[in-house]
């Protein structure tokens, strides 16, 4: 495959560009690096072509000049939080400059996409594990703005023979057991890094928000992937594409752990105490969720190698200690 990978220097992009490239297909990375980091591509010697991918002569010229054939699309702002109060800068990003994509995929003759959705897109969830025929009701507009393209994806495939995946993710942690790529986000919003900001001395403790959910602990439960787990089912579904359909799979673990044992694994990983103070509920988190896999694994042949939340919590901290801040040391 010639593949482009859009939004390829940020955090998951750059783990799917090793992994891409492990499996021995061309690869050229297409980012703005308002989110992504230059240094993240460098490491792997492939193509980075700085760009936003509303910017449809640019992007036309580099399918054409790399023979495109597969498009894995990773450009999108992914702050839930943020998402409630700015909206439209979620819609405009996230679901109308993928509609510039799409657009331009199909002048350029590219008829195979990857597209990087979210769990989100379940909202509160009746049941769990979720599997991919579980209700669609996201209650931000992050989820919503993903769900979006995923309705464009199966109107695309049914009036011009589009082929694709559709990646719902869990929650993505950890980082390249070699140490040199991970997670750098300003600011950072996700659990196991902000963990880890406090062993680094950058905050004093972590804030739990709400212990007083239906849980055994009473805090909230998620399942978490490793990034390099997700990395090869991008891989694989790469190769699962067919003409005329877009297939949807969720990535998780299938297991959910509590923020109180995130928070505990952390401890035991880096041997601090990692003061933690308890915090009103924040609106709009589900009290648990947790994936079936289930048709990854049958349908993919997709088996996570890192399933260990603890030694998804040692590459994070592998990363984080030598990477204090991120890219710029």
């Amino acid at each position: 495959m010639n593949v482009l990978l859009t939004g390829g220097a940020g955090y998951i992009g750059s783990h799917v560009l090793r992994a891409v490239l492990a499996a021995g297909h061309n690869c050229v990375v297409y980012d703005s690096l308002i989110k992504g980091h230059a240094e993240a591509v460098e490491t792997t010697g492939a193509e980075l072509v700085l760009g936003d991918i509303a910017d449809t002569r640019k992007l036309l010229q580099v399918i054409g000049d790399n023979k495109i054939d597969t498009v894995i699309n990773f450009a999108a702002f992914i702050e839930a939080g943020e998402s409630m109060d700015k909206p439209e800068k979620y819609f405009r990003n996230n679901t109308v400059k993928t509609l510039e994509l799409l657009e331009t995929m199909r002048a350029g003759g590219v008829k195979r996409i990857v597209f990087s959705s979210t769990a989100a897109v379940y909202g509160t969830p009746e049941l769990t594990p979720i599997a991919e025929t579980a209700p669609l009701a996201p209650i931000n507009p992050y989820g919503s703005s993903k769900l979006c393209v995923e309705y464009m994806l199966q109107a695309y495939a049914a009036a011009y023979g589009l082929g694709g995946v559709a990646l719902r993710y869990f929650n993505v942690a950890g980082a390249h057991p070699a140490g040199d790529i991970g997670e750098a986000h300003s600011p950072e919003t996700h659990l196991v890094p902000l963990v880890l900001q406090v062993p680094l001395g950058q905050r004093d403790d972590i804030k739990i928000f709400g212990d007083d959910y239906d849980t055994p602990d009473g805090t909230c439960i998620r399942d978490y992937i490793h990034v390099c787990d997700l990395a090869d089912a991008h891989v694989l579904a790469a190769g699962a594409i067919e003409p005329g359909e877009i297939k949807v799979y969720n990535l998780g673990n299938g297991e959910g752990f509590s923020v109180k044992e995130v928070i505990e694994t952390c401890r035991k990983v880096t041997g601090h105490a990692i003061p933690a103070e308890i915090t009103p509920r924040r609106p709009g988190d589900p009290p648990r969720l947790v994936a079936s896999s289930a048709k990854a694994i049958e349908q993919l042949g997709w088996r996570p190698e890192y399933p260990e939340l603890e030694t998804i919590v040692s590459h994070a901290w592998a990363w984080h200690e030598s990477h204090p801040n991120g890219y710029n040391d």
